[in-house]
């Protein structure tokens, strides 16, 4: 009787004891931003030869009635990641959501327009050089700037001219993506083939609309697309057409912006 009771008790005791702890399994690290990851999965992409870092810069401006403040940020969501994930060895810090974007006080450029944000040119450059320096610190070869802003441009390439100077005997590159937003990216050439607006390259206009459509539809209010002209710029924001804006469009366009930066820092490297 004893025995059979003792057994009772230690099949009970088996059933109720918890399972061994396994050990999951290693993840495969997917992504190529920077901030979903830790230290020591940065340290190891380090390790295993992805050097390469790209510092996107966008913008918190007004951008017409009709695309939403963010518009700069949301592109470069998906191109810096469509970047980072071709070269095959890069990765991609927080995107820089602050730019110049005209004076603050008296208000100029965008900041006429309530809800735009706007850095002074010093500033900008100086927290842009202090991003590049912390990466340059933890072990990365080339530091890529890639700009989703015109004011953004040249601020980029003086810190880029700065630190390549300073950096020259250490085996240390900053790349000033120039090719991304200028006419090098070839948007302009392709558009005149497709549609007949004039200007797609206009503040809220065809680009803009088109690329947001295609990253981000929630963020264009479609009912207020309208053909705005450069004479609308000071009371609307916007100066150009957007009549015509379809996220097909917004797909190539951007298509061809990640092209013309992956075939810079290519040729770069």
């Amino acid at each position: 009787m004893r025995n059979a009771l003792f057994s009772i008790l230690m099949a009970l005791f088996a059933l109720a004891a918890p399972a061994e702890a396994q050990t999951p399994p290693p993840k495969t690290l997917q992504t190529v931003w920077l901030e979903d990851m830790t230290w020591p999965e940065v340290k190891a992409a380090l390790q295993s030869g992805k050097t390469t870092i790209i510092i996107p810069t966008g913008g918190t401006e007004q951008n017409g009635p009709h695309i939403a403040l963010g518009k700069h940020n949301y592109i470069l969501k998906y191109t810096a990641m469509a970047i980072a994930q071709r070269l095959g060895n890069a990765l991609v810090a927080p995107i820089m959501e602050y730019v110049p974007e005209g004076n603050i006080t008296p208000p100029a450029g965008h900041m006429r327009f309530p809800g735009t944000l706007s850095l002074r040119p010093e500033t900008f450059a100086a927290v842009l050089e202090d991003t590049a320096r912390s990466l340059h610190q933890h072990g990365f070869k080339l530091i890529c700037f890639v700009g989703e802003h015109g004011s953004s441009q040249p601020v980029q390439k003086l810190v880029a001219d700065k630190l390549n100077a300073e950096w020259k005997s250490e085996g240390v590159r900053v790349l000033h993506v120039n090719e991304y937003y200028d006419e090098h990216n070839g948007q302009v050439e392709w558009a005149k083939k497709i549609v007949p607006e004039p200007d797609i390259e206009a503040h809220g206009g065809l680009a803009d609309t088109s690329e947001m459509l295609g990253v981000h539809p929630q963020g264009v209010r479609e009912s207020l697309i309208a053909a705005h002209t450069p004479a609308d710029m000071a009371t609307v924001g916007a100066g150009g057409s957007s009549v015509g804006a379809t996220h097909q469009l917004g797909a190539e366009l951007l298509e061809l912006k990640v092209r013309a930066a992956v075939k810079q820092i290519k040729e770069f490297k």
